[in-house]
């Protein structure tokens, strides 16, 4: 069973994030994690709070690796997280302690297409965005702005989306009709 973190955000694969951990539940999650060397996952609560009562998270999520941790100053738990592999839940359980594990289906992995001509203005999107904030992606190799999967993954990270057009984004196995979706969504 793979260990649940519902939240009111939306991980991508290759997104990163941070997190502060204070429940009791995810302070376990972390520790089991780091002693097997493997990840969670995060979902998007559909319904809930991502504090207190069991969330009910979203179908489709992404696994989360634990790149980084430290503390606050009051002493709470910091991590970051860096998206991987998307999944498709088939069931949850909520265990004694209110962690959500589930049985997951992992989704195929994004086929290695280039950026077809539609999508060409995207790619130039998505780089004008990068020069803009810098960042990690700031000295990535040209030849990424022509992966279809890795173009839609990045604007979908970048863009002012909401949630649920994240979650739909998310949902999408063919990374064409991802960026196609994308498209209809820019202004």
């Amino acid at each position: 069973m793979f260990p649940l973190f519902p939240l009111q955000t939306v991980l991508v694969p290759g997104a990163a994030l941070g997190l502060r951990v204070f429940e009791t539940r995810y302070l376990d999650l972390v520790r089991d994690c780091g002693r097997s060397g493997t990840g969670f996952g995060i979902c998007l609560i559909l319904d809930g709070d991502e504090a207190g009562a069991p969330a009910a998270p979203a179908a489709v999520g992404t696994e989360a690796r634990i790149e980084d941790f430290g503390s606050t100053e009051d002493g709470l738990l910091m991590l970051r997280v860096r998206g991987g592999r998307r999944f498709h839940v088939r069931q949850t359980q909520t265990r004694s302690n209110g962690l959500i594990v589930a049985d997951v289906e992992w989704c195929e992995p994004d086929p290695d297409d280039e950026l077809r001509p539609e999508h060409g203005l995207l790619g130039n999107v998505l780089q004008q965005a990068i020069e803009q904030a810098g960042g990690e992606f700031a000295k990535v190799p040209p030849s990424r702005f022509d992966d279809a999967a890795w173009v839609g993954w990045r604007l979908a990270e970048l863009l002012p989306l909401s949630n649920l057009q994240r979650q739909m984004l998310l949902q999408e196995n063919d990374p064409h009709a991802r960026l196609d979706r994308l498209l209809a969504l820019m202004p």
